[in-house]
């Protein structure tokens, strides 16, 4: 008889039935969960739910297999046995989380609840085994605004319209006189759980679930759910992720760093995700939950500041996490929780990194022997050494927009790099303004995963609120877009698309500069410069010893060159083209397409001119023209490739490619040619090939205008000799 397909697997008091290489069955997160475990770090117990059961979902139309809800019933009461705590128990209830879990990592695109097990008869329960009533109110109003949100589906529909319940949130905080949500009182909290179940009365028609059992199911559905919503969907087109991987669900036992201030939460790195510094690096905020830190609803605290008031608990997560770098050999990211000074981690995962970092990660650990060359080479994605060329800003222009009194703040330096476009305050109109050729500053009080298209079109992003391990933050270093986080002067005014920093008012439409590497945030359009690579390589204005980014960037591409089968050649057009690709290694020129070097200035005029002449005669006239200019241009790549190989490509694209397209550009040819419009437009017409890419192009051009092959043979063998 075959065996039962396993769905559900369980981790807990260091025993684990999966492990770190069960990633496409568990996700990322529950491999790790399970293999923290088993490695003996302290990890609440819990269990997950595999992908296999997400595909089945959507398959039979979010159907799930047979023997699921007895398997994760039977994987509950382990926990509650190792917990000694009971689901839906009124004295003692065992409250749990449910999150998501892709194979590769998709942070914030998919949805999560926490505090889930509350209600009106178990928070009273919680309230005697936090001995903290306002603790439990806390966890318990946001349960109700998450799952609202999540699962019920009560959360604004248009880019204008406010989250309902941060309205009700913001109004109570008002009448309190209180700035954060910590300086409520536990009767506030116990009024906001009453106003927040009447909005989802009120605006859903339906009541909120009361049975833990039901708020599970519905949890885990909605996690599944989530798999395919709109900003999960972008994601993976983004970065190439396919779309029936699917994703586990964890379900694991909750601690809490929001029970007083022997409590905490937050994101921890083992090196920094922004430069690649060797540093024990990250935030975390006293009395929150996990969600505060990521979400950017408080800008958090450095890690370092942990030291001074927790200093057994930080000692132990820097432990932790040291012996999580070694053992993955890889740079961590960890979400870990202290409840009453005692550590948990929550998550491991490999840190997404700018490229800066990624380079730098990967030869600092070949260099300490913890992975090797080969290895450190395939770490590197082909879009982080993209990173490494981005301009920076022009050190004079920002000394001078300095004494003008343009550097307006300075938040956290989330994203290096330089980026300078006009402000927009919604992703939608980021995206928009893209599409007519303009290059945005997405600016933000805060990013949301909804906000990943628009965030995808900016040149760079500004948020008021988040730390350096916000949602702007994470997702801005894996784009490699250039990002200012937690700039706490920049207040947005939404409904006025306008944002006050400092005294100054900017509106949508006008020029800011962030710079990235520093934190600043500058009004008006800074000059760039090329990245410190392209200043060694190509300007020489910068000695290759005194930039840390070249040398790393160049110690990697020499282990490249040594491991790889296959030589590179480049794409030139054009002298400085060539010189540009001697610089990065090029062992020749793949392809030289000679129609390139006819759009070059006043050729195109010449070039008009011969498809324009009505005999060979002509053509010949006009070819003679061209000539010099080619020969030139031949000339000057042969010098620069030395004895490297050439493969020139003779013009292959169809005429009609060289004439003018709109009415006016045809008015303008017509008079410089000084010929009839109407004959223009007639030749146009006749040339105008309906498929490109089979027409009159390359060797049937030569075929019958052979003068034009003769002047380029002509051209290329006078530049050689």
């Amino acid at each position: 008889m075959a065996k039962a397909r396993k769905f559900v697997y369980s981790f807990g008091a260091g025993k684990a039935e999966g492990r770190a290489s069960m990633r496409e069955l568990l996700g990322g997160k529950g491999a790790g969960l399970h293999e923290m475990t088993r490695i003996g770090v302290p990890v609440p117990p819990g269990f997950t739910i595999t992908t296999e059961v997400c595909t089945h979902y959507y398959k039979r139309r979010r159907q799930y297999p047979k023997g699921l809800e007895r398997d994760v019933m039977k994987a509950l009461s382990r926990v509650e046995k190792i917990i000694g705590r009971r689901f839906g128990d009124p004295l003692n209830p065992l409250l749990v989380s449910v999150r998501s879990g892709a194979r590769e990592s998709m942070p914030g695109m998919m949805d999560t609840v926490l505090n889930l097990g509350l209600n009106d008869r178990t928070v009273q329960g919680l309230a005697a085994q936090m001995q903290n009533p306002r603790a439990a109110y806390d966890c318990y109003r946001r349960f109700v605004q998450m799952y609202g949100d999540v699962v019920l589906g009560l959360k604004p529909r248009e880019k204008e319209e406010r989250d309902p319940f941060e309205v009700i949130l913001e109004r109570k905080k008002k009448a309190r006189r209180a700035r954060f949500d910590t300086e409520l009182g536990a009767d506030d909290l116990k009024e906001l759980v009453a106003e927040f179940k009447a909005e989802i009365k009120a605006k859903l028609g339906k009541e909120f679930p009361e049975e833990p059992e039901e708020q599970l199911w519905g949890a885990i559905g909605a996690v599944f759910g989530s798999w395919n919503n709109d900003r999960a969907i972008a994601y993976r087109q983004l970065y190439h992720i396919p779309h029936n991987w699917g994703t586990a669900v964890n379900v694991q036992t909750m601690v809490f760093g929001n029970m007083g201030e022997r409590c905490a939460t937050g994101v921890a790195f083992t090196r920094n995700p922004g430069n690649g510094e060797k540093r024990f690096y990250g935030e975390f905020l006293v009395n929150a939950q996990g969600e505060d830190v990521v979400a950017g609803v408080r800008t958090p605290r450095p890690i370092a500041e942990l030291k001074e008031i927790m200093p057994g608990s930080y000692r132990k997560l820097e432990q932790t996490c040291g012996i999580l770098e070694k053992h993955y050999r890889e740079m961590q990211d960890t979400e870990f929780t202290i409840e009453n000074d005692r550590l948990w981690l929550l998550q491991t995962r490999a840190g997404k990194r700018t490229g800066f970092a990624a380079v730098r990660i990967a030869v600092d650990m070949v260099e300490e022997r913890i992975i090797s060359k080969e290895q450190a080479l395939l770490r590197i994605e082909p879009d982080q050494l993209n990173q490494l060329l981005r301009p920076i800003f022009d050190q004079a222009d920002k000394d001078r927009a300095a004494k003008e009194g343009r550097i307006l703040a300075r938040g956290l330096p989330a994203g290096p790099g330089a980026a300078a476009g006009r402000i927009v305050f919604h992703a939608e109109d980021a995206e928009a303004w893209k599409k007519r050729g303009e290059r945005v500053i997405l600016c933000r009080v805060e990013t949301s995963p909804d906000d990943i298209r628009g965030m995808d079109a900016a040149q760079g992003i500004l948020t008021a609120r988040g730390g350096m391990t916000s949602h702007a933050a994470l997702v801005a270093r894996q784009m490699g877009k250039i990002c200012v986080a937690g700039c706490e002067a920049v207040n947005i005014d939404y409904a006025g698309r306008k944002m006050h920093i400092d005294g100054s008012v900017l509106k949508e439409g006008d020029w800011l500069s962030v710079d990235g590497t520093t934190g600043e945030v500058i009004k008006g359009e800074l000059k760039t410069l090329p990245s410190e690579v392209l200043q060694v390589l190509i300007g020489r204005t910068l000695e290759p010893q005194t930039s840390r980014v070249y040398r790393q960037f160049s110690r990697l591409m020499k282990w490249a060159d040594r491991v790889r089968k296959i030589g590179i050649r480049t794409n030139t057009d054009q002298p400085d083209q060539a010189r540009v690709a001697m610089a990065f290694g090029a062992e020749g020129i793949g392809l030289c397409r000679t129609e390139h070097m006819f759009f070059e200035g006043k050729r195109i005029d010449a070039v008009r001119e011969m498809i324009l002449a009505e005999d060979e005669a002509g053509r010949r006239r006009a070819l003679k023209k061209l000539l010099p200019m080619q020969k030139e241009d031949f000339k000057g790549i042969l010098e620069i490739m030395g004895s490297l190989p050439v493969t020139i490509r003779t013009l292959d694209p169809p005429l009609h490619e060289f004439l003018p397209k709109t009415e006016a550009e045809i008015v303008e040819l017509a008079g410089i040619m000084s010929i009839p419009i109407e004959t223009l437009k007639n030749k146009v017409d006749v040339l105008h090939e309906f498929n490109p890419m089979l027409g009159h192009r390359g060797c049937r051009l030569a075929i019958s205008y052979p003068e034009i092959t003769e002047m380029q043979a002509q051209a290329i063998f006078e530049a050689a000799c």
